[in-house]
C-alpha cells in the first residue's frame, strides 16, 4: 500500500528524525533544555538502532533501504538540528545581536554542509570497504561521525555556568564551527562498541544532569 518500510528495524531511526523535528521546534521557541534532551535523544535512538536492526534477518533490499534512511536521518538529526539549536541559543544570549545572529546563522549553514560531505564520505568508504573486507567490522573513522554532536553539543550548553550573554553565544557558535571542521578534517578516531561505550554512557549522563537538573 506504501513505498518504503515499517518494520521494527527503521522504526527507532524514525524515531531519531522525529525527535530532531520536535527539539528545532522546541529551539524556536527558546525552551532549550526541552531542544537538547530531543538531539541527545536522537543520538541515543542513534546508538541503538543498529543492534535493534541486527536481531532480524534482513532481505538486500531492507538492508540498503535501512542504510540510506540511516543516513539521511543522521543529516536531520546530526547536521541540521544542532545548527538550529545553536543559533537560535547564540540569537538569545547575544541579545537579538544581528551581527552575532548573521555569524551564527553561518556557521550554521557551513556546519550542515560538513555533516553532508561528511555522511557522503562515509557512504562511500563504507561500501568500498564492505567490498574489500566483506562482513569485517569497522575498527575506526575518517574524521568525527556525526553524532557525536549528541553529546558535545549539550556539554558546551554547560558552559552557562561559567560565562553569560555574549560570551556563551561566542562559546557556542565556536563550538559548533570546531565541531564542523572535525567533520571533514581528515583524522583517524577509533571505534567505541561493548565495555568501551561504559564511559560514553556516564558522560552522557553527567551531561543530562548537568543540563537538566541543575539551574
Amino acid at each position: 500500500m506504501f513505498v518504503g518500510i515499517y518494520n521494527y528495524t527503521v522504526i527507532i531511526t524514525y524515531l531519531s528524525l522525529v525527535s530532531a523535528g520536535v527539539g528545532m521546534f522546541f529551539a524556536s521557541r527558546g525552551d532549550f533544555k526541552a531542544a537538547l534532551f530531543c538531539l541527545l535523544l536522537s543520538g541515543l535512538c542513534d546508538m541503538i538502532d543498529g543492534p535493534v536492526s541486527r536481531t532480524k534477518k534482513r532481505t538486500e533490499t531492507e538492508k540498503k533501504f535501512g542504510i540510506q534512511i540511516d543516513s539521511l536521518c543522521d543529516l536531520v538529526s546530526f547536521g541540521i538540528q544542532p545548527a538550529v539549536l545553536v543559533y537560535f541559543i547564540a540569537s538569545y544570549y547575544s541579545g537579538v545581536d544581528k551581527v552575532y545572529q548573521i555569524v551564527a546563522l553561518i556557521i550554521g549553514i557551513t556546519f550542515a554542509l560538513c555533516a553532508v560531505i561528511r555522511l557522503a564520505f562515509f557512504n562511500v568508504t563504507e561500501e568500498e570497504r564492505q567490498e574489500k573486507e566483506g562482513g569485517k567490522k569497522r575498527t575506526g573513522y575518517q574524521g568525527l561521525p556525526v553524532t557525536n554532536s549528541a553529546l558535545i553539543i549539550p556539554g558546551l550548553y554547560n558552559a552557562r555556568y561559567f560565562t553569560d550573554g555574549k560570551v556563551f553565544a561566542i562559546v557556542m557558535t565556536a563550538g559548533l564551527a570546531i565541531v564542523a571542521f572535525l567533520y571533514v578534517f581528515n583524522f583517524k578516531m577509533f571505534k567505541l562498541n561493548g565495555k568501551k561505550l561504559i564511559p560514553v554512557g556516564i558522560f552522557g549522563v553527567a551531561v543530562l544532569v548537568a543540563c537538566f537538573f541543575t539551574p
